[in-house]
């Protein structure tokens, strides 16, 4: 048996249509934090180059947006998960995908690389606070929880992205 929060409880007979409209969204709050942290993170450590980085880190938040935005569109008509039509999940997810990727790429327009590569980190920990922020509010997931499982994931691709750049 599911256990339920009184502050959950609460919320579920208060938000019909924000959980409707939430349930389009849901795919977009995990896809904020994509694999594209990863490649212009190894980028970065192997070129030390603020403009190349950005590139790459331009062309893989394209690309993951892209990417993310298909699998979601194709992934049910709507009918099997009542979360919307696909062309809505698909759009949201792939432009908050890219968003996401772009906005911890941006910094390395700054052209000293470690200016632009600690504004970066500092990013990337703003956006995984607020990813574990939505999945306590909307998704019920307790916040230590969603923190630990958001902060470890990025820290995962994050270390991956130095070890890959800097071999």
């Amino acid at each position: 048996m599911m256990h339920r929060t009184a502050r959950a409880e609460r919320r579920s007979k208060n938000s019909v249509a924000t959980s409707s409209r939430l349930d389009s969204h849901r795919p977009s709050v995990t896809a904020t934090s994509t694999p594209s942290s990863s490649a212009y993170f190894a980028t970065a450590f192997a070129t030390q180059n603020p403009w190349t980085t950005f590139l790459v880190g331009l062309a893989a938040s394209v690309g993951a947006g892209i990417s993310m935005g298909f699998a979601e569109a194709l992934s049910d008509d709507g009918a099997l998960t009542g979360r919307g039509t696909p062309w809505v999940r698909g759009t949201i997810c792939g432009l908050m995908t890219m968003i996401g990727g772009v906005g911890h790429t941006l910094p390395y327009l700054i052209p000293d690389f470690w200016v632009a590569t600690v504004l970066a980190i500092a990013v990337v920990a703003v956006e995984l606070a607020v990813i574990s922020w939505i999945r306590y509010r909307y998704m019920d997931t307790p916040f230590m929880s969603a923190a630990f499982q958001v902060m470890v994931g990025g820290a995962l691709v994050f270390i991956a992205g130095i070890l890959i750049g800097s071999s």
